[in-house]
């Protein structure tokens, strides 16, 4: 039984895992402190992992036929990941448009804002609406463009909103509105 073994390629991979872009026309609205962490994350990338990655796969290059190698393989896989994940936040950042949630207007839910809102059937919701390089469901962060902060956008405190989704039409009745500092 004979293996075949392919020497993998140093070009760089097709762009499947590309994370979703603004809406078409759109804008890439973050605030501060999602921006700053994008900025942090690039900086990290740029100056230290990947010279320290570039040093590892040189050093095992350097010690001979690196194609059977593990961790030349590995890094130079890696490093191709970095180069995407970095080329991908340097136009995210390129796009970004800051909003600090504090300068709003507080008397409407807009781009930053923190609502409480009680669902029809009694459940109470928090929510703030970020970016959508910002969003954590676990910490009730969503984006901008989704179909609950959709709904309730331009809505204020005592309004009730009408939210469709697939199992049909969903009242929101908005508890409270808040403008703070999100990190």
């Amino acid at each position: 039984m004979s293996k075949a073994f392919t020497r993998e390629s140093d070009a760089p991979e097709e762009e499947l895992d590309a994370e979703p872009a603004p809406p078409p026309g759109g804008k890439n609205y973050i605030t501060p402190a999602g921006h700053a962490r994008l900025k942090s994350e690039l900086k990290m990338l740029v100056e230290i992992e990947r010279p320290e990655l570039a040093k590892t796969v040189a050093f095992v290059s350097s010690n001979g036929d690196p194609s059977e190698n593990a961790d030349y393989l590995y890094g130079k896989k890696r490093l191709r990941e970095i180069e995407r994940r970095i080329r991908f936040l340097m136009k995210r950042l390129e796009i970004a448009e800051v909003v600090d949630p504090r300068n709003q207007d507080r008397d409407q839910v807009f781009f930053g804002a923190t609502v409480v809102y009680r669902e029809s059937g009694g459940a109470k919701y928090r929510i703030s609406i970020v970016g959508t390089d910002e969003v954590d469901p676990a910490h009730g962060r969503v984006s901008w463009v989704s179909p609950v902060a959709r709904a309730l956008l331009k809505a204020r405190e005592g309004d009730t909103v009408s939210l469709k989704t697939p199992a049909g039409d969903r009242q929101l009745e908005i508890l409270e509105v808040r403008y703070e500092e999100l990190k």
